[in-house]
């Protein structure tokens, strides 16, 4: 009898100590599988970021076959993975970059066997005719069948109070007299101090002329046509093409056919070898991009494997892989102006170069700011491996920017810059894979938690200044990269700056500053550090068919 009762007042604690056991065998089980899992992420992370950061992919130059042939390796994961294609053509959505007009490499002027450099001491003018020449020239000399020379400064000096003086206007009336009296081409120059406002504006959509325009720079002129009698030898070939190529973007579809859906995106293209000059070292070497963006890339991939089987359904979860980042956030843009799907956006998430998670490149988190729930949600998740940065700005250089515009929250996983970011050494090897891996287990866990949430808030933030080179002043406008026409169209103001305060508008386009008239992104910057704190001026833009004048006061 004894013995039963011993056993009865024993029996619990055994069955405590049996559950106790099951329990630690149950936690040690799924402690192993979550190692295993976390191994097999980052395996599948390097194999990605292997083969998109590898020679043969010439670093997916937008357009280019390297180009797709990451394409083709992105979709052949979504189709493996079973998840549903949302592009105009299966996964893919194409279009069409249009880069406006550009001289061709083959292109070349000489002076007495000097070769001069493009844009650094000549360049055409866009409205300037295809040429192959190669005669003796001197300034004061105007013979039929050789080019003639056009000082521009007379006409600046009795126009610099005219308003209405248009420089390309009166070249091409200047070009078309001195056809008429048989030149073969019009070089231009400038020797007065007068800012001339002339440009290679390769939206240029005026006609072409029958003879080459070209602008000589005055420090080209001095050094080669100071004495006005000498000849020189002169060779010219000039080739000018309308530039334009395909870019696409890859999109995918998880459908939990719930009532709002989540964006998460990040762009594969690169610089290629870097023919569109946005490369930071040596041109015509293959710029791999393992950081940026094969890394956002590979995460992407790998995202989506675990959305596909979350049990967080109350989102539908939209995947796009961006084209043409680099060239300007086209390929973002292009989807919100062409939705491949019709959704109710709940927010967006961006992932561009976070593959160099350390010390000193930490992660920051952009668009904190872009809701008030942002907040709860990450008291909620964190990750003990990584120290994290916020940044309330909804804007920036990537993706998430185009979104943020069209009024959706969003948040932009970025480990930082680094000595190779643009440059050929930005390779597969020197990514933490650990780190990223953590990253996108951080996502993971912030796209969980907002399940419950139902659609987040949206809310404006502050601005951060436009470009990498600081100015001492600023308008305080968003210009809209994508633009291809002359000016800058601008997609906004920045609160409390010089825009809102005199009122610029989504589609307003900003022509001249003071003197400084510009055509293009560049030429708007140019024209922007002529000024600085205190300055007043006058700024002038169209608005729809109406041109417009703004007194302002930096």
């Amino acid at each position: 009898m004894y013995r039963w009762i011993l056993l009865l007042l024993l029996f619990p604690a055994m069955v405590n100590a049996q559950s106790k056991r099951v329990k630690q065998k149950k936690e040690k089980q799924a402690h192993v599988a979550k190692e295993k899992a976390n191994q097999l992420l980052e395996q599948n992370l390097m194999q990605h970021i292997k083969y998109l950061a590898s020679d043969s992919l010439e670093g997916r130059r937008t357009g280019t076959k390297g180009e797709i042939a990451a394409m083709n390796y992105i979709v052949k994961q979504y189709t493996q993975m079973g998840i549903e294609p949302k592009g105009t053509n299966g996964y893919i959505q194409e279009f069409d970059i249009d880069e406006g007009k550009k001289v061709t490499d083959n292109s070349f002027l000489i002076v007495n066997n000097d070769t001069l450099i493009l844009n650094e001491d000549y360049y055409p003018l866009a409205f300037s005719s295809n040429a192959m020449l190669s005669t003796n020239v001197a300034i004061a000399l105007k013979e039929k069948s050789h080019p003639w020379f056009e000082d521009v400064s007379e006409a600046l000096e009795e126009n610099k109070n005219n308003p209405h003086f248009d420089i390309d206007e009166y070249i091409k009336t200047q070009a078309q007299d001195v056809t008429q009296k048989g030149a073969s081409a019009l070089f231009v120059y400038n020797s007065s101090a007068n800012t001339d406002n002339i440009f290679f504006n390769k939206n240029d959509k005026s006609a072409v002329l029958s003879i080459p325009i070209i602008y000589f720079k005055s420090s080209t002129i001095k050094k080669y046509f100071e004495d006005v009698t000498v000849s020189k030898n002169v060779a010219l070939s000039l080739t000018i093409n309308n530039n334009s190529r395909k870019a696409r973007n890859v999109v995918a579809y998880i459908n939990n056919n719930a009532p709002t859906t989540i964006i998460i995106g990040a762009h594969y293209d690169h610089l290629g070898y870097g023919e569109d000059r946005n490369a930071l070292d040596a041109l015509h070497e293959v710029h791999n991009g393992a950081d940026d963006n094969a890394s956002g890339t590979a995460a992407l991939i790998e995202l989506a494997k675990k959305l596909k089987n979350t049990p967080a359904k109350n989102n539908n979860y939209l995947i796009i892989n961006f084209s043409a980042e680099e060239l300007g956030l086209f390929g973002s843009k292009y989807w919100l102006d062409n939705p491949t799907i019709d959704i109710t956006p709940n927010y967006m998430i961006n992932m561009d170069m976070v593959g160099r998670y350390d010390t000193a490149h930490k992660l920051t988190i952009g668009g904190y700011g872009t809701s008030p729930l942002w907040n709860d949600v990450f008291t909620s998740v964190s990750n003990k491996n990584l120290i994290i940065k916020f940044d309330s700005s909804g804007s920036g250089p990537s993706d998430h920017a185009s979104f943020y515009r069209a009024g959706i929250p969003v948040l932009f996983f970025f480990t930082g810059s680094h000595s190779d970011y643009h440059k050929t050494t930005d390779d597969w090897e020197k990514i933490n894979y650990s780190a990223q891996k953590d990253i996108i287990n951080l996502i993971y866990n912030i796209v969980q938690v907002t399940d419950t949430k139902g659609k987040l808030t949206f809310t404006k933030t502050k601005e951060p200044q436009v470009g990498k080179v600081r100015f001492s002043v600023s308008l305080g406008v968003i210009p809209d990269y994508g633009y291809t026409g002359t000016g800058l169209r601008i997609e906004g103001t920045s609160p409390g700056k010089i825009g809102e305060k005199i009122g610029l508008q989504t589609g307003d386009i900003l022509l001249q500053l003071g003197e400084y008239k510009f055509v293009d992104i560049n030429s708007y910057m140019t024209a922007l550090s002529k000024f600085k704190k205190g300055d007043a001026t006058k700024l002038h833009i169209r608005r729809g068919e109406t041109n417009m004048e703004f007194d302002i006061v930096f």
